[in-house]
């Protein structure tokens, strides 16, 4: 499973540097067009994206040990939970349960990689997403990892970030995302760049 994706990110961590930022997710993410977001937004962050299709909390502890652990990221961003929601209904305590582990592999691996748990988009309103989204907050509080909500169905004004980012820049700032952006700025970002109007 995922051995064209594994071989992939093997290679690209030959050239990949260490104390970046990577996201692991599944399929709605691998797409995530990090060069045109970088330059839009001016991150100077080092960005990875190490997302499989179908990814899954059971099996995600091995892409993590595989393709992001030999990279030593400062931040890894998790989106993990649309391929297992049956699982969570089924048997939300497993669920919880494999979210642990993975965590605490991650702390094992590296106890100072900063973790961050994103919820799910919730368009339609799911109940299943959004009692699945209240476990992964929970989970965050309790791993003591960083939570960060894009469940909200609001639209996200990109606009609205980059005057923030020229008005900085208006107050003499040279380079003012050289100050890490906080983790919510990034994940909205990053995560939902699509929700605009004209890029949904």
């Amino acid at each position: 499973m995922y051995t064209n994706e594994i071989k992939k990110y093997i290679g690209l961590n030959e050239i990949a540097e260490s104390g970046g930022i990577v996201i692991l997710g599944g399929t709605e993410d691998i797409a995530i067009p990090l060069c045109e977001l970088k330059q839009a937004f001016d991150l100077t962050s080092k960005l990875y994206n190490r997302s499989v299709e179908n990814l899954s909390v059971t099996n995600a502890a091995q892409i993590y040990d595989i393709c992001i652990s030999p990279i030593n990221p400062e931040t890894i961003l998790l989106h993990i939970g649309y391929s297992d929601l049956k699982l969570f209904q089924e048997n939300p305590t497993e669920f919880d349960n494999q979210y642990r582990q993975l965590i605490e592999q991650i702390k094992l691996s590296d106890k100072k990689c900063n973790i961050v748990i994103i919820s799910l988009k919730n368009p339609g309103n799911s109940p299943v997403i959004s009692d699945l989204n209240k476990h992964l907050k929970y989970i965050a509080d309790s791993e003591h990892c960083e939570f960060s909500d894009i469940s909200l169905n609001r639209v996200w004004n990109p606009g609205e970030t980059k005057d923030v980012i020229s008005f900085i820049y208006s107050l003499g700032f040279v380079r003012p995302l050289n100050i890490k952006r906080p983790i919510y700025d990034l994940t909205k970002i990053l995560f939902c760049y699509n929700t605009c109007s004209g890029l949904a």
